[in-house]
């Protein structure tokens, strides 16, 4: 079926429903047009995306016409640490991203074992924005994607601990450019990032160290295929700097499964592998995130 021969039926996007945008006299900022899951969900840092890694795709259910909104919360359990984050994102005329998240992260016995104290929590604050640039994760050219510019200022609120451990700063500025496209025929989404950062275990633990103080380019991708209209199997890559130099620091991978339980709510499920966290090897688990998006 060619896109432009449909009015209002479902295409697979991303493994989900795509529906078509509602009449023209719909509210103009309220037109909710936009097809299902084509704003991604909430990656870890905020920013939408995959779980790992920050895709071109602008948050919200609103086209060009209107204004969205998203909001997500999101545990990771890993094998001696526990991870959470919750945030909301607005989608401006799905040309400009707007996101906070706050993330928290639970050290429990290892705590104790670091001399911070058992449970002690690192704690970080993400401002974020993002701007489309050219093309289109779904409609246009077949072969232009969706690709757009980011910035995240991240915020560690335990600047005299992650200073103690050898972080040059307690704050940062990750830079990012996505590339992201939804190949209907072959019901494959594939995207690519290129990060400029110096964020250690994704800013948790400060910004530069010993090994290298300066941001470094880093990759992010990810590969999602449909299996049903509402069901999405892929995985994701993220390679990561290693500044400090008490602990090593691995690149990232998962793989998930996401299901569109309806038009505005979206759960993901992961296994995921973040490698080393402060000396502990071995750091992997489950990561589950629930999103609405309007």
């Amino acid at each position: 079926m060619h896109i432009h021969s449909f009015k209002s039926c479902i295409l697979p996007s991303l493994g989900l429903m795509l529906v078509a945008a509602p009449p023209a006299n719909a509210d103009p900022l309220l037109d909710g047009g936009k097809l299902v899951l084509t704003n991604g969900i909430s990656s870890i840092e905020g920013a939408s995306g995959g779980g790992l890694a920050s895709w071109a795709t602008i948050a919200g259910m609103e086209t060009d016409r209107g204004v969205g909104v998203s909001a997500h919360v999101t545990g990771i359990e890993l094998a001696d640490y526990g991870w959470q984050s919750h945030g909301a994102s607005v989608g401006i005329k799905d040309r400009v991203e707007l996101s906070y998240a706050r993330q928290n992260f639970d050290t429990r016995k290892v705590g104790a074992a670091l001399g911070l104290g058992e449970g002690y929590r690192f704690n970080q604050d993400i401002f974020a924005a993002k701007v489309r640039l050219v093309g289109d994760t779904v409609y246009g050219s077949p072969l232009l994607p969706q690709i757009s510019l980011g910035v995240q200022h991240k915020r560690s609120l335990d600047a005299a601990i992650v200073k103690a451990v050898g972080a040059a700063s307690s704050e940062g500025t990750d830079f990012t450019a996505s590339a992201t496209k939804l190949f209907l025929s072959k019901s494959v989404l594939v995207n690519a990032t290129a990060r400029l950062t110096n964020a250690n275990q994704f800013g948790l633990l400060g910004f530069g160290g010993a090994n290298q103080t300066d941001r470094t380019l880093q990759f992010e991708g990810s590969v999602a295929y449909m299996l049903t209209p509402r069901l999405v199997v892929g995985g994701e890559y993220r390679t990561r700097p290693s500044n400090l130099a008490i602990a090593r620091e691995d690149d990232a991978h998962d793989l998930f499964v996401a299901w569109a339980i309806t038009r505005n709510a979206t759960v993901t499920a992961a296994y995921a592998d973040v490698g080393s966290v402060a000396t502990f090897d071995g750091q992997r688990g489950g990561l589950v995130s629930l999103q609405f998006a309007f």
